[in-house]
């Protein structure tokens, strides 16, 4: 367990390496006596401080819910972050590469609540119940520490969150089977990914779900109007310089991003 001066010094490491744009040595490595519950204090310090500086949490992420990411990162556990307003980047906007250290895209369904939801015993049909309306979206995620990364090292950094895009149609979470929603995830024009949402822990509110319980053990609850991204159901695309990225929900539209 760390102390509170070294959880104040790794939240330090991660905000000098979000403004820099340049990777740090992995606290993992820095502080080899880190704990999966100081890497959620230090996230939690990163984020007040944010806040203090004027940003709007605006909801959360979770990630690792599917094999794919699992593997992709080699880790076995999902996690989550916070998500803070300067993230949102509107449908079909061109962003800035150099913003990022090393930013890659999932597609994902983002849950917009409309009733607070918290743990524990927070269920499907609970999230079902407290969701206002679900919308496709494209997430950015982008590592501030270096690979290869431990979930300490994942969670600290905020589970990687980095920017959301919103776009296609939002819909009401009862009136399509969440578990059959599908992505063409193209890069310029070419397919890189595909999936399915059942990926994520088998129904993509039981990411919500456990969101809610994990959050709900430091007295947290998700709030009305919050936003929550329920993990990617495929691998992470890697986003270069000059790339449009292009996730493709079939009936419930499109998002698209392009990094200059």
């Amino acid at each position: 367990m760390l102390t509170n001066q070294e959880r104040s010094r790794a939240a330090d490491i991660l905000l000098e390496a979000e403004r820099t744009k340049v990777q740090a040595v992995q606290l993992s490595i820095q502080f080899p006596h880190i704990e999966v519950a100081d890497s959620y204090a230090i996230q939690s310090e990163v984020t007040r401080r944010k806040v203090s500086a004027g940003r709007r949490v605006i909801g959360h992420k979770v990630g690792l819910t599917s094999k794919a990411m699992q593997q992709s990162s080699q880790i076995d556990e999902p996690d989550y972050g916070h998500l803070v307003d300067t993230m949102l980047v509107p449908d079909g906007a061109k962003v800035n590469h150099g913003d990022y250290c090393v930013p890659r895209v999932e597609p994902e369904l983002a849950f917009v609540l409309g009733q607070p939801l918290k743990g524990p015993g927070i269920t499907l049909p609970d999230v079902l119940r407290a969701t206002e309306y679900v919308v496709p979206a494209i997430e950015i995620i982008d590592a501030r520490v270096k690979n290869p990364r431990k979930i300490t090292d994942t969670v600290a950094d905020n589970g990687a969150a980095a920017g959301l895009i919103l776009g296609g149609r939002p819909f009401k979470p009862m009136d399509v089977d969440l578990r059959w929603v599908g992505a063409i995830f193209y890069r310029n024009s070419e397919i890189e990914e595909t999936g399915i949402a059942a990926g994520v822990l088998g129904h993509p509110a039981m990411g919500i779900a456990w969101l809610a319980n994990k959050v709900g053990e430091f007295d947290t609850t998700l709030e009305p109007g919050h936003i929550v991204l329920s993990g990617s159901f495929t691998r992470p695309v890697w986003a270069a310089k000059g790339d449009t990225l292009h996730a493709d929900f079939g009936p419930l539209g499109a998002v698209v991003v392009q990094f200059v």
